[in-house]
């Protein structure tokens, strides 16, 4: 064991304490998956990752860093906070991308782009699959966040690595109402996105989109703010017509938080994910 790098980065806030927090290790090199593992699960944060230099493969790619990403409970392939917020810590510590403005990292599943405007971050979203749900799976979470089958004005599966069920929901209203049955989603093994669309959403100047995280089954009931789930869940509304190529996410108001994730969408279709990071602990961390 010896002392390492560390910090813990707050995600999709300028303000320490309005975001989605991380912990990032800098330096990684020589631990084996069980001190990974081991240490995430002591950190008790959503996700905690390691920063290690790029694979063969990866750097030939064009890789500047290679990042694992862990939750208390298991490995990500990846994830979206995660992702900005790994990049942000990489940066503070006087690391530089080889190509200038953009940062490539490797993760499990794949090389991301990360671009850096000004003081936010933006990693362009992985490709997504997805199609519709099984009947039978989506009566039962409907039941289970308390909603009625009218209420659900969209419904889709969304895998990007995480899989998520996305539902598109009447209002903001009915968003920041749900009191779901976290122990029923548990059990159904299905993690579940719901989105309300404003129709001023294309003003971007303030949030036209509200977005909550359940993710009961990874073992966290309610996700902060949460860059995979608007990632993918920007892929499908604007496929389909039903949000702007270009809006502002309000995620977290009902765990007191204020976070912000800025949705858009480039002229060759490439949907980017971004927002602002905050250092709020830096130091070292034996392991």
């Amino acid at each position: 064991m010896r002392q390492r790098l560390f910090q813990q980065i707050d995600v999709f806030s300028h303000r320490p304490g309005d975001g989605n927090p991380l912990a990032v290790v800098l330096d990684a090199d020589g631990l084996q998956d069980a001190d990974m593992q081991r240490f995430a699960a002591w950190t008790n944060l959503s996700e905690t990752t390691f920063l290690l230099p790029p694979t063969e493969v990866g750097l030939a790619g064009g890789a500047d860093y290679r990042v694992r990403i862990f939750t208390p409970s298991g490995e990500l392939p990846f994830a979206g906070h995660p992702t900005l917020g790994t990049c942000h810590a990489w940066l503070q510590t006087g690391h530089a991308p080889r190509e200038p403005g953009t940062i490539v990292q490797e993760s499990g599943m794949s090389l991301v782009r990360i671009r850096r405007q000004g003081d936010t971050l933006a990693f362009a979203a992985p490709p997504l699959q997805r199609g519709a749900p099984n009947p039978a799976l989506l009566a039962l979470v409907t039941g289970a966040l308390g909603l009625r089958p009218q209420q659900i004005l969209a419904a889709q599966l969304l895998d990007n690595g995480p899989r998520w069920l996305g539902l598109l929901l009447p209002s903001a209203d009915t968003v920041l109402g749900l009191q779901p049955d976290h122990a029923r989603l548990k059990d159904l093994g299905q993690d579940v996105g719901v989105v309300h669309v404003a129709p001023t959403a294309s003003d971007i100047g303030q949030p036209g989109v509200t977005v909550r995280a359940f993710a009961a089954p990874m073992g966290n009931p309610e996700d902060p703010v949460t860059g995979s789930l608007n990632a993918s869940l920007a892929q499908w509304l604007i496929a389909e017509g039903l949000a702007p190529r270009h809006y502002l996410v309000a995620q977290g108001e009902c765990l007191g938080r204020a976070g912000r994730v800025h949705i858009a969408q480039d002229d060759d279709g490439q949907v980017w994910v971004g927002g602002q990071a905050v250092t709020c602990i830096q130091g070292t961390a034996l392991l």
